[in-house]
């Protein structure tokens, strides 16, 4: 497969994320467990149990009825959200790359305190409601 067909298949699911956040990660559980994809000999090998395609499935079906209630938010917030998603992705990464490569030290150094990061921020703004 070549990189730009692969670029295409990540903004597809991607675009799928968007419209369903629990939808991509039960497709892709799915399609790891059917063989589909591989992802054996990486992190992520576990898609494709039975546990998570169970419980990503699970999670899709039940945002599935939720989007039907109507409590469900407006489309706004969605849109918002899906903006900070794309500056946090970028913007994180930019952070990421620029203060391994200023500080010359080994990427876990920033990952940890990144990770920490966002669950303390993440934590900070839902602590808010």
């Amino acid at each position: 497969m070549n990189s730009g067909f692969a670029l295409f298949l990540a903004f597809g699911i991607g675009v799928v994320s968007g419209l369903r956040s629990m939808t991509a990660p039960a497709i892709v559980a799915w399609a790891v467990n059917l063989g589909w994809i591989s992802l054996s000999g990486s992190h992520l090998a576990f898609m494709g149990s039975a546990w998570a395609v169970g419980i990503f499935t699970l999670g899709a079906l039940a945002e599935f009825v939720a989007d039907q209630l109507p409590t469900t938010p407006a489309l706004a917030g969605a849109l918002i959200g899906a903006i900070g998603a794309i500056a946090g992705g970028f913007g994180g990464c930019q952070a990421r790359v620029g203060l391994v490569q200023g500080l010359h030290v080994p990427d876990i150094a920033i990952a940890i305190p990144e990770d920490l990061i966002a669950i303390g921020l993440g934590l900070l703004l839902d602590s808010r409601f």
